[in-house]
């Protein structure tokens, strides 16, 4: 570096720059991005100004601590700051490697698709984009190119990503309004094998697409449903695609949630968010050898389908971290240990608490719902709340568990009376302590009326009449 350079690059002073202009947080997203996010976070109550965080938790400027039980969306499946994700991209960073040069064959890329197919054996390849929808779309792409055929089928209340390609299997209507045409994809229910086959025998069909735990409402798939769906499509000749982004990685106490179901093995997989250890963007669609060479069948192909920054070495070092420390510090059997235990000792309120109607989920991916009360007075508060929109209630449990317990949690989708946790794996008992402990508390306070979550009700309300 010559002296010149040196002096330049002292010019930008990242922390300078955050002591400065950190307090304008929400006035810089309110000008210069999306101005909807800041007037939503004022409303309810989370504009909070979080200055740090490690592992589960983060703290305020007063150092306050919060547990977060969100995981930003399943992200932070490690937690954040995880040191030996840190270390490896500082490893990396150091290295000065030769990245994206695009005409050579750096090794890292091929080290985190053979630690990754390890978990799926009857899987031979790996395509490295940049999120989980590009890892949506690159499914979609070959699983049509593969079988030949247009169509992919999809189920209601699906999530697979905002892309254009992933919206057209997105099972909810409020994502695609306005955003048509798209591809000219089909909606079947979850579960339901005759309309399924009745799709099928179209001849147009080239997959199916499915999470086996949907993040919207936290609804699995039908016991022995995959594994007969797999079946039909094969016999159709025609692909599944498993959904993995959020359920993968050991999110459900297993590596990937297909694997709860004997026998079932997804001609593509879809995973992202935890793989990227809460740093670098990374996203992975593992598929078949055949489809694969199908897909890149010359060398005239060979760019064919391809992403700019996939397999970038700082990506693919987070990976490589990630799946060492998951092995090293059994982070699956924890979400396994800890989600059962969370998940029990939540379940055992529904008898408690008229407004509590299930708790349902598979290791630490669980929704909590909420439903209408028997008793008259709570019954007419909870027909206010609905005639003015669904949803409102969950929201009003989910703002006293942040500003009363410092507890992150969020609603699991538009006009759903459910909550959805999926924290960090590495939480332990005494992260699911204080939830419970918490939680307990704020339904104590809606079923006695209590005055001030009711009096936010009000608030929410009149907010959802205004924006009609």
């Amino acid at each position: 570096m010559t002296a010149e350079t040196s002096s330049q690059s002292g010019d930008f002073d990242l922390g300078k720059l955050l002591a400065g202009r950190a307090a304008e947080r929400y006035e810089l997203h309110a000008r210069h991005l999306n101005h909807q996010l800041p007037r939503m976070l004022h409303t309810i109550g989370f504009d909070k100004y979080y200055e740090r965080a490690e592992g589960a938790y983060f703290w305020d400027a007063e150092g306050n601590d919060y547990l977060d039980m969100l995981a930003g969306f399943g992200v932070m499946g490690l937690g954040r700051h995880h040191p030996v994700v840190r270390k490896a991209l500082h490893d990396v960073l150091d290295a000065s490697l030769a990245d994206l040069t695009r005409f050579d064959c750096q090794p890292l890329p091929g080290l985190l698709a053979e630690q990754l197919l390890t978990h799926s054996p009857h899987l031979d390849r790996v395509f490295f984009g940049n999120s989980g929808t590009e890892a949506v779309e690159t499914a979609l792409k070959f699983a049509r190119y593969a079988t030949g055929k247009p169509r992919v089928l999809y189920c209601p209340h699906a999530f697979h990503g905002l892309t254009t390609g992933s919206l057209s299997v997105n099972g909810e209507s409020g994502f695609r309004d306005g955003f048509a045409p798209l591809l000219p994809d089909t909606a079947v229910p979850l579960g339901d094998l005759d309309v399924l086959e009745r799709e099928l025998r179209k001849g147009d069909v080239a997959g199916l697409i499915v999470e086996p735990i949907q993040g919207k409402g936290v609804h699995e798939s039908p016991p022995g449903y995959m594994r007969a769906a797999q079946d039909l499509l094969h016999r159709h000749k025609a692909l599944l695609i498993a959904d993995e982004v959020q359920t993968g990685l050991g999110r459900t106490g297993d590596f990937y949630a297909y694997q709860h179901e004997t026998g079932v093995e997804p001609d593509l997989v879809c995973v992202a968010k935890a793989l990227s250890g809460g740093y670098v963007p990374v996203g992975a669609t593992l598929g078949r050898d055949w489809i694969f060479k199908k897909v890149y069948s010359s060398m005239d192909r060979v760019l064919v389908h391809s992403a700019s920054f996939g397999a970038n070495a700082q990506a693919m070092a987070a990976g490589l971290a990630v799946l060492s420390v998951m092995e090293n510090e059994e982070t699956v059997a924890n979400a396994r240990a800890m989600g059962e235990e969370l998940k029990s000792r939540l379940a055992a309120l529904v008898d408690k608490y008229e407004l509590l109607s299930e708790v349902r989920g598979r290791g630490l991916m669980i929704g909590i719902e909420f439903g209408r009360p028997k008793s008259l007075k709570l019954r007419s508060r909870w027909t206010m709340l609905q005639a003015a929109r669904k949803g409102l209630f969950a929201q009003m449990v989910v703002v006293p568990l942040l500003q009363r317990h410092r507890i992150l949690t969020q609603v699991s989708g538009d006009h759903l009376e459910v909550i959805k946790l999926i924290p960090p794996l590495i939480i332990g008992e005494r992260d699911v302590d204080r939830f419970v402990n918490a939680f307990t508390d704020v339904m104590d306070d809606a079923h006695n009326g209590g005055g001030l979550m009711w009096d936010f009700g009000k608030t929410l309300v009149k907010q959802a009449v205004a924006n009609r």
